[in-house]
């Protein structure tokens, strides 16, 4: 009787981590760490140079479309992306896009290692400390994917640890004068605190966003009847979810993500304040303008996340089984 309960207690033990470890993307701490790296180094080399163009995009602050003029709406546009490789041949405007292409590895690998990797541990924790009170409060499918948006929305703030590492990519990919002649060691002697400008402006930016990001992706899955408790989610299922979040995720957070690239993409010594550039912003451009770069950013959103969770989970999935015996 013994063994036949321990070989279903241990069959039970294995569904519960082999359900959780698809929808979570739960396993060994090592694992996690490992996948994620893999999947932001990944991310990186294919989708840095859209990073870029969303980044310029942001950064600019004049009126790119002129409504009667096609060409000169072209030629805006191609100055506002390719900066000084604008009369260049298309080789050289191509490998104009990957400014700033170290401080964007350190911070896209660190990134995913703390979102991949942390936001399953929270999770984990809301579960087991507040689980029973988020089913009472929304009921078991609700409760699931408000513990889920919550912890991601827990996690998008602690990101603000990353900011200086986030803005000498942005000042490389939008003004990279700033950077010209100076090593890192000194930028970040000199600037120190400089570095977490925009701090407050990045959690506002973040919570929202990877609330989004996580609650639209574990209300896709239970709308889909995917969940801790039910079958696990196909490759085709788990893309859906990810667009879902991740189109939700950038709308919700792109107002607030233009005003952090411009207050991290001034110099170093602008004493403008996050108001001003927002009353400028308006007053100068019109309020239209809080969704510049959004386009490119949900042309591409749907594929990076689509690719990135798949690396996260599949290179998570084998570190795991083949790291069982150390």
């Amino acid at each position: 009787m013994k063994g036949h309960s321990d070989s279903k207690q241990n069959q039970h033990k294995k569904n519960v981590i082999a359900t959780s470890g698809k929808i979570h993307m739960s396993g060994p701490s090592e694992a996690r760490l490992l996948g994620s790296a893999v999947a932001g180094m990944s991310e990186l080399m294919i989708f840095h140079p859209v990073d870029t163009v969303a980044k310029r995009l942001m950064h600019n602050e004049s009126r790119l479309i002129v409504i009667g003029s096609p060409s000169t709406t072209v030629a805006n546009f191609n100055q506002a992306i390719f900066r000084d490789a604008a009369a260049k041949n298309p080789f050289s405007k191509a490998t104009s896009l990957f400014p700033g292409i170290g401080f964007g590895a350190a911070y896209k690998i660190l990134q995913r290692v703390y979102k991949f990797g942390g936001q399953p541990v929270v999770v984990d924790m809301l579960k087991e400390k507040y689980g029973s009170d988020f089913d009472a409060k929304f009921g078991p499918n609700l409760g699931r994917t408000m513990i889920s948006a919550t912890a991601g929305s827990m996690i998008g703030v602690g990101e603000v640890f990353l900011l200086p590492l986030d803005a000498l990519k942005i000042k490389a990919q939008t003004a990279p004068e700033q950077l010209k002649g100076r090593g890192v060691v000194e930028i970040f002697m000199k600037e120190g605190r400089g570095l977490y400008r925009g701090a407050g402006w990045t959690a506002a930016r973040n919570a929202p966003g990877s609330f989004a990001l996580f609650g639209g992706n574990s209300a896709a899955k239970s709308f889909m009847g995917i969940g801790d408790d039910r079958e696990r989610a196909t490759w085709t299922q788990d893309a859906l979810a990810s667009c879902a979040g991740a189109i939700a995720s950038i709308s919700v957070a792109q107002p607030l993500d233009v005003i952090k690239t411009r207050i991290q993409s001034r110099p170093f010594n602008s004493p403008e304040s996050g108001m001003s550039i927002v009353s400028n912003l308006v007053k100068n451009e019109g309020v239209g303008a809080f969704f510049k770069g959004l386009a490119p950013k949900l042309m591409v959103v749907g594929p990076k996340l689509v690719f990135s969770f798949t690396i996260a989970q599949h290179t998570i999935a084998y570190f795991t089984a083949n790291m069982k015996g150390f």
